[in-house]
């Protein structure tokens, strides 16, 4: 009895500890499904409607035999809790409805009702609580500011200029899965003097710098990374090594270095006995511009860190010109086929450094970063991309010489006339008028509306402050920097109508509206087509909205969604803090890592691009590999460095939880962990995040790795981990998801076997459904299908929004989920419900916002 009371207790911690936090998103979805209830097994036929009365009666009987006044079980007490009262207590029905529809609520080993009886509960609970918000409020958020990513969107959009704003901005900060969250970019003396440092190295990049003074940038290469192929973006006979596009500010002379990987003792890594470099023909390694070797470099074989430059080779100085080009340092490729070492090759090239003398295996040189120094001397600034686009305008050229041939055409008297005008000099007027063009054009796009007259005015004062002195391409670039700099372009102010009330609610103006939907949809500002649409008003309008939306959809920008949103939401970025053990997968390197990434990326892109129902992020018999990560999955026929769309085999894999990111990210880097495997899917797919461990109690790790001289395997260590009593109530929720995928390894690859003895992956979840193996666990999930598409739901709505979700918003929440399903739930549909909801374009009068004035 007295363990009974502690699993319950334990197991309502989550109540109170994980469910709509702060920082959490709330989960729900809509009644059973017609074609579900049909499937029920014949001793359950398909119930009426449930009444409040009977809701009534399961919490009083059922729920409040714990949460009641003496035990308040998970610090909640439901003995006065009125059903018909539900949405008054809106906060509280809301923790019940997301433990009730993911099944936690009654917990393992306590006795339950019929699942109908459940379901029926939280139908009326979210029933009561719509009724009662009817008209949801659209929330609170302050103004926002641009995030790294959003920063480099919209730089490359403004200029075509790519930058790496991690070279200029810190890391975001993040709350509730994004780092779009408006309240948790906090502001300091250091980010905003990072934004002005940024708008200064930007303008002159953009515009060309002939005062630009020798700096150096270092593109470093990761140790992970294998070097026996060619590179993307290197020539063609090249293996390994690096290949970039930078930036050059001006045209002039730079100098390269390129350094190596050492053994521990200091030499060069790739000179040992099966090195394939000799005294008569070395090493070699070859820079390239733009494709065209730049300069060859012999690498010595004996050179060591003890030497005066170290492993570093440099070239004599190179002319480049000013502007973006791509940067190759990549060595000759010695060979072609595969290598014939004593036991069978390693993919990861560089997988120790204790073996590079070794016998029996092939080992090569390895780059360890490419340094570009420069300029060194200047001789102008060429035509360039960026200059492409700011110059839409010249003002008329001095003393430029007329045509003979054209003179000759015109007549005796034409000679004087041509030469007069020929060394007229510009007028001021002209010269100012354009510079007005030019400014006015780039800040209306920054600003991401129609630049207004007093703030042109203070940029072209700007202008006159750099041409006097540089003239009038210094005057320009002083203008792209204060435009950079300029608040309106690093924060996304909302203008709040001069009527409204504190405490009102307004409509937000249509060009504001267009900004969110693009930042939402894009990761940028809004485009020409979207903001003269908004300026016209037609963004009030449900068919402009929605033309809008779906043309957002169809453009290559809206990649944004896999790469900013669903990376985000299913936590791709912690894959690179994982790398397994070396000496347990020496096959795994930089190349599968990124593979793994980029095919969550694209099976992601699919479907918002395709607009195929959200459920295939669960059960899609198809994702996108090349050849490598093919080769990893045990997929073959697929061949080359392109990613294609190909059929799963076998039912092994299906949807995200087939996906080596997905397996990879939730295991450690020796072995697996049903239990991050577990919490990932609790936390990232279901939305009831179990609690953190009690204090004090022992990891895995403590617990023995053999026992009888044999290797114990996951599964074992588990079991004794889970007899402790403090740690049973919650891993009998957690463990048997990540036990049902136990057949994947570390990596993600399939295995049969975990340290010698066969996998057992059938285990039981927490509402008792059977599981052996990760077909059933799919089986399972999908039967919860409506909390799934809730928590996807929740997810999207947060990262549009810029702010975390609360209580409040559920109702809303269901709304979108309602209209998604008339649409077979296919993507486009939650989009557009969201932004149409008063949530996204509405707006309380009590945040702090811009006034049509000016800035509050």
């Amino acid at each position: 009895m007295v363990r009974w009371r502690f699993a319950v207790g334990c197991l309502f911690a989550l109540c109170a500890g994980g469910v709509l936090a702060s920082d959490q998103k709330a989960v729900r979805l809509k009644p059973v499904p017609a074609h579900q209830q049909a499937a029920l097994p014949p001793h359950q036929p398909a119930l009426s409607p449930p009444t409040v009365d009977a809701a009534q009666t399961v919490v009083s009987r059922t729920c409040a035999a714990c949460h009641n006044d003496r035990t308040r079980s998970g610090n909640l007490s439901l003995e006065a809790f009125d059903v018909t009262r539900a949405g008054h207590q809106s906060e509280i029905s809301e923790k019940m409805i997301r433990k009730l529809r993911a099944g936690l609520m009654p917990p393992p080993g306590s006795r339950r009702p019929d699942d109908a009886v459940l379901t029926g509960l939280a139908d009326v609970l979210e029933a009561q609580v719509d009724a009662r918000a009817a008209e949801p409020p659209p929330g609170r958020r302050s103004f926002q500011r641009l995030n790294r990513a959003e920063y480099a969107r919209s730089i490359r959009d403004l200029l075509a200029l790519d930058i790496n704003s991690g070279d200029y901005l810190p890391l975001d900060p993040k709350s509730a899965n994004f780092d779009t969250i408006a309240d948790a970019q906090l502001l300091s003396p250091t980010l905003m003097q990072a934004y002005l440092t940024a708008a200064a190295e930007i303008s002159r990049l953009a515009v060309g710098d002939l005062a630009a003074t020798a700096r150096e940038a270092t593109y470093p290469v990761s140790r992970w990374t294998s070097q026996r192929e060619q590179v993307e973006g290197a020539p063609y006979g090249t293996r390994g090594g690096v290949s970039v596009v930078h930036t050059f500010p001006a045209d002039g002379e730079y100098r390269f270095r390129v350094s190596f990987y050492h053994e521990t003792t200091g030499a060069l890594y790739g000179n040992g006995r099966a090195a394939l470099h000799t005294a008569d023909a070395p090493e070699q390694i070859e820079i390239s511009i733009d494709g065209a070797r730049a300069a060859l470099l012999d690498i010595d074989r004996w050179m060591t860190t003890s030497d005066p430059d170290g492993v570093n080779l440099r070239t004599e100085p190179i002319a480049v010109s000013a502007g973006p080009h791509r940067v190759s340092a990549a060595f000759i490729r010695r060979f072609e086929g595969p290598v014939q070492d004593l036991i069978s090759p390693l993919e990861w090239s560089l997988a120790s450094t204790s073996i590079a003398d070794a016998y029996g295996f092939t080992t090569l040189p390895h780059l360890r970063d490419l340094a570009i120094t420069g300029p060194f001397t200047t001789t102008g600034v060429s035509q360039t991309p960026s200059r492409q686009t700011v110059f839409t305008c010249r003002p008329p050229d001095r003393g430029s010489a007329p045509d003979p041939g054209s003179v000759a055409r015109r007549g005796p008297e034409a000679p004087l006339r041509s030469l007069a005008g020929a060394l007229r000099a510009p007028s001021a007027v002209e010269e100012l008028g354009c510079a007005r063009e030019i400014v006015g054009r780039l800040a209306s796009q920054a600003f991401r509306r129609t630049v207004t007259e007093g703030d042109l005015d203070a940029l072209m004062s700007l202008y006159k402050k750099g041409t006097g002195e540089g003239g009038f391409e210094a005057g320009i670039r002083m203008a792209l920097e204060g435009i950079l700099a300029s608040p309106r372009f690093v924060f996304r102010f909302e203008e709040r109508p001069a009527a409204a009330r504190p405490g009102s609610v307004y409509r937000l103006h249509d060009v504001d509206v267009a900004s969110r939907l693009s930042f939402f949809l894009w990761a940028t500002g809004p485009d020409e087509e979207l903001l003269r649409v908004a300026e016209a008003g037609r963004l009030s309008t449900v068919a402009g909205l929605e033309q809008q939306v779906r043309r957002m959809l169809a453009d290559r920008r809206s990649d944004a969604l896999a790469s900013r949103f669903a990376a985000q939401w299913l936590r791709l970025q912690d894959l690179d803090k994982i790398n397994p053990d070396v000496r347990t997968y020496p096959d795994f390197d930089e190349q599968l890592k990124t593979a793994m990434r980029r095919e969550t990326e694209l099976f992601f892109g699919h479907i918002v691009r395709e607009d195929r129902p959200v459920l295939d992020l669960f059960s899609a018999d198809y994702t996108f590999v090349d050849e490598r990560l093919a080769r990893h999955y045990g997929i073959p026929n697929v061949v080359g460095n392109e990613f294609r769309k190909v059929a799963y085999p076998d039912g092994r894999r299906r949807g995200v939880l087939g996906h080596g990111s997905i397996l990879t990210l939730t295991s450690h880097a020796d072995r697996t962990s049903p239990v991050l495997r577990g919490k990932w899917v609790m936390e990232v797919l279901l939305g009831t995040p179990p609690p953190p461990p009690p204090p004090n109690v022992p990891d895995l790790e403590a617990t023995a790795e053999a026992e009888d001289g044999r290797l114990r395997t996951v599964r074992e260590r588990m079991e004794q981990h889970r007899a402790n009593p403090a740690c049973a109530s919650c891993h009998r929720m957690i463990d048997p998801i990540g036990l049902a995928l136990e057949n994947f390894d570390v990596t993600g690859a399939w295995r049969i076997r975990d340290n010698g003895t066969p996998v057992d992956a059938a285990s039981a979840l927490y509402d008792g459904t059977p599981l052996t193996g990760p077909a059933d666990l799919r089986q399972a999930l999908l039967k919860r299908s409506r909390v799934l598409i809730q928590t996807f739901t929740e997810n999207l709505m947060t990262f549009a929004l810029g702010r975390r979700l609360g209580h409040a918003d559920m109702p809303t929440v269901r709304s979108i989920v309602r209209e998604a399903e008339a649409a077979d739930h296919r993507l486009s549909a939650f989009v557009l419900a969201i932004v149409k909801s008063p949530a996204f374009r509405m707006k309380n009068a009590d945040v702090s916002s811009t006034t049509v004035d000016g800035h509050k």
